[in-house]
């Protein structure tokens, strides 16, 4: 009877994981992708529905209130927005017909209109004239060329720009622009406009390089990674799955992109081998790793804690929004220190004086809370999360120059994700960094 029991309690914690991954893949599906919760700050959510007798009051009301919505005047349209003043204007002045000469001008309307000229492609013809000595003692001279982007090739520096904010800002893959070049009768070959985006990015590597090497010194540095599709010679048709990493120093606003074949460890060799300071990012096991280096101060990112307790709410409804009132909580403070332009000074003391109160209370409900849940429970894995990581997630509270969350990396991330639906994948893994060094730029 005993083994029964037993057998019963691990059936019954295999169906709530299971019952929980359900719930999130239909969230995933058809659910809202943004992570919202909206609530009293200073009042828990109660963990009932409310009184038969009370929804539908509420829903009266609702209703009363979109009748009432149907019956208001419509708002005063604000008027057209104003036209940029800094693009060129072409005035156009028409006359009425007729014999004006016994008329006499009283005043006129001006209507303006925003024009746009498509994409035009015309030749810049260079001739250089060569000159020669009269006495013809001597060499000839000709005057040097402009610089080029490829020796010897057709393309201008602004053409290839377009090319690449097509490919990596607009996210048009190649054979696309190819096609808009071609009802202009312009007619590249695939070959040809790859080896230009190639030749073009090439060019701007040296900066690149520059930028990796003052990013690695910079004391406080949010990383994080995303997949990109590579083709491999090895099998025809096959991909290999790469990785670009995303390093962002809040300090300066910059963002370096370093493509690597792997997800492992060895992968972050190039950007921290030698790094010192601060490090934040979500809980994968290799920053983790890394952040175990002496010098190196972990900081985790509480986005991916709420992410947790979100994914949560199907499970322990009443569990998952306490702790979800903490963080908002938490993020109202920052708030305020956003909305009042606080100094880093001055938002340590206010993080230290509400803040630090918050998350003890928070990590004291947490610890009791844990041991009343299954571990293998949704519930129970974002508690996991939080109590594995609290230190990591507490240390922002250590420099007011430190960020709650790693929000502006993922935030970089963002073109890349779009990107590939596009182009679906790099043709190789020397593309692939080429890829990395561009969208570094744009980011």
């Amino acid at each position: 009877k005993a083994d029964l029991q037993v057998e019963k309690g691990k059936l019954l914690l295999e169906k709530s994981y299971l019952e929980a991954q359900i719930a999130e893949y239909k969230r995933l599906l058809h659910g809202q992708k943004r992570e919202r919760f909206i609530a009293n700050p200073e009042q828990l959510p109660l963990p009932f529905e409310a009184p038969a007798e009370v929804k539908e009051v509420q829903q009266r009301t609702l209703i009363e209130q979109q009748e009432a919505t149907k019956t208001k005047q419509k708002r005063k349209h604000p008027g057209r927005a104003k036209l940029p003043e800094h693009l060129p204007v072409e005035e156009i002045e028409i006359y009425p017909e007729g014999d004006l000469s016994e008329m006499v001008c009283i005043g006129k309307e001006v209507t303006e209109e925003l024009e746009c000229v498509p994409t035009r492609f015309y030749i810049k013809r260079y001739i250089r004239y060569k000159y020669a000595p009269k006495d013809k003692e001597g060499k000839p001279v000709i005057a040097q060329l402009p610089a080029r982007v490829i020796h010897k090739g057709i393309p201008s520096a602004a053409l290839i720009a377009l090319i690449l904010v097509n490919k990596y800002v607009d996210h048009l893959p190649l054979d696309r622009q190819q096609k808009i070049f071609r009802r202009e009768g312009v007619k590249i070959s695939p070959s040809t406009i790859n080896n230009w985006v190639k030749r073009g990015i090439e060019c701007l590597e040296v900066l690149y390089q520059s930028l990796v090497n003052e990013i690695k010194n910079r004391g406080y540095l949010q990383a994080d990674e995303t997949p990109i599709k590579v083709l491999t010679s090895e099998k025809k048709g096959a991909t290999h799955q790469g990785y670009f990493w995303v390093y962002h120093d809040p300090f300066e606003q910059s963002i370096v992109f370093d493509y690597q074949a792997t997800r492992g460890y060895a992968a972050t060799e190039e950007m921290l081998g030698d790094f010192q300071g601060y490090l934040q990012s979500d809980g994968y096991a290799v920053y983790e790793k890394v952040a175990k280096k002496p010098g190196i101060t972990h900081v985790a990112c509480w986005v991916h804690a709420r992410r947790e307790f979100s994914k949560a709410e199907n499970n322990d409804k009443a569990r998952a929004q306490q702790a979800l009132v903490y963080i908002q909580r938490l993020y109202a403070i920052e708030t305020k220190a956003r909305d009042e332009k606080m100094s880093p000074e001055q938002r340590k003391l206010l993080r230290l004086e509400k803040s630090l109160p918050i998350i003890n209370e928070m990590g004291k409900w947490m610890a009791k809370e844990q041991k009343k849940v299954l571990p293998k429970s949704a519930i129970g894995k974002a508690f996991a999360y939080c109590t594995n990581r609290w230190t990591a997630l507490s240390n922002y509270l250590l420099d007011g120059m430190l960020e709650m969350d790693n929000n502006l990396t993922e935030n970089a991330i963002r073109p890349v994700a779009i990107g590939r639906k596009n182009y679906l994948f790099a043709g190789s893994h020397d593309a692939a960094q080429r890829s990395a060094v561009i969208y570094t730029f744009f980011a």
